[in-house]
């Protein structure tokens, strides 16, 4: 059963452009790229390095997939948690760090970057591939410290620090930009999955070492549209973690409005909080919230393509700091229109007016508004609902994302 990334935090799992698409950006193609090994990648070493397992597991599996169809060996070093398993079930191997993804303790960072140096050595690793922030930070270190040139930086959002456009937050980039110029080689390459979280680095999104994914990319095949539900009501779907920087609180406050006018609509809340994030939203406030009229949190859930079948909007009202939300994706794909805010990742998929609608991140009143304007127009969600499905296939899906990092992995290992 197909399982969201945003929605198993309870269970120790996952707490969680111009039209046409981003085929250039992804080296789309509709077929897959040749599974057979060239000599430049085959019995190669890649190490990709990851705070938390689930995070791992959630978004980058096809990205192992892709590396084995290479024939590279792949090995990952993350702190293990529940996820081992589906980890080594596609042929990669384990090596446990424990990293607390919270803590920027330079003495703490600094005992992991040796250790994750050793591991590089003994792995004989050819490419390392850092995932996230501390990723990077911790990885990039560490392949200086082992001698390993060949390095993916992998920016999966920018967290509070792209979402804030203060001082603290534009100097907080400018650290990172520093930092991470300082971890890199000629030979280092950097993924991202948006076009504007390069600028806000420095970089340039159409430059050569900058490769623009499509999200984690998800699988059409298991995910598929079906019928919408009768209504009135429309009924709403928040698919995320329980975090304030998803702007939960805003889709409550924006059903409130919108049924104190008499609006048909109904909100449902799925997910847990990430206990080991600060910006978690305490139960106490979810269930609450929840014996209101017309809103309900049902916590974490596995079955993601059940939630979509009883909803016809997806809503996911982030006040910044994403790269592209998986939870947007498979919604896309399920064939649901999607109301969202104009911030980074979310504006990257959804198109106002196409897949959907956007609106001011933390302005409750306009996304009532929004929301509001549906109730009154079912034939436009089914048709927004049809170009979400459409927009999905066009270079977001896990194959696309696949054959975009094959081609990135086979440029670095021939170089």
């Amino acid at each position: 059963m197909h399982k969201s990334t945003a929605t198993a935090a309870a269970e120790g799992e996952f707490p969680f452009p111009a039209q046409g698409g981003y085929k250039g950006a992804l080296l789309h193609s509709d077929c897959p790229l040749s599974s057979i090994p060239l000599p430049e990648t085959q019995d190669r070493k890649l190490v990709f390095v990851v705070t938390e397992d689930w995070f791992f597991a959630s978004h980058f599996l096809p990205m192992v997939r892709a590396a084995r169809e290479l024939g590279l060996a792949v090995t990952v070093v993350t702190r293990v948690r529940a996820h081992r398993e589906a980890i080594e079930a596609l042929g990669a191997k384990i090596v446990p760090l424990d990293i607390e993804r919270r803590s920027l303790n330079p003495i703490t960072m600094g005992d992991a970057s040796g250790q994750l140096a050793a591991i590089l050595k003994a792995e004989k690793a050819d490419l390392v591939h850092c995932i996230a922030l501390k990723g990077i930070l911790l990885g990039g270190f560490a392949a200086t410290l082992a001698g390993v040139g060949r390095r993916v930086y992998a920016l999966t959002g920018l967290g509070f620090i792209g979402a804030r456009t203060d001082l603290v937050g534009r100097l907080s980039q400018r650290a990172i930009r520093l930092l991470m110029r300082g971890l890199q080689t000629g030979r280092t390459r950097y993924v991202f999955e948006n076009t504007d979280d390069p600028k806000l680095l420095g970089l340039n999104p159409a430059d050569s070492h900058v490769t623009i994914l499509g999200g984690a990319g998800v699988d059409p095949e298991v995910l598929k549209p079906e019928p919408l539900p009768v209504q009135p009501p429309i009924k709403v779907g928040v698919v995320a973690r329980m975090l304030w920087s998803k702007g939960i609180d805003v889709a409550v406050e924006a059903v409130r409005m919108a049924r104190a006018k008499g609006a048909p609509i109904e909100l449902s809340l799925y997910g847990a909080p990430d206990p080991s994030n600060p910006k978690a939203i305490p139960e106490a406030t979810l269930k609450a919230w929840s014996a209101e009229p017309g809103i309900a949190w049902h916590g974490a859930t596995r079955d993601i393509a059940g939630v979509w079948r009883e909803h016809h909007v997806a809503c996911l009202p982030s006040r910044g700091g994403e790269g592209l939300p998986r939870t947007l994706l498979e919604a896309a794909a399920c064939g649901r229109a999607i109301v969202t805010t104009d911030v980074p990742g979310c504006r990257t998929l959804v198109r106002d007016g196409v897949e959907g609608l956007l609106v001011p991140p933390g302005d409750a009143a306009s996304l009532s508004e929004a929301l509001m304007t549906l109730t009154q127009e079912p034939d436009r969600i089914a048709r927004m609902g049809e170009a979400a499905r459409a927009r999905v296939l066009d270079g977001f899906t896990e194959r696309d994302v696949m054959n975009s990092v094959k081609e990135l992995y086979r440029s670095m290992l021939a170089s």
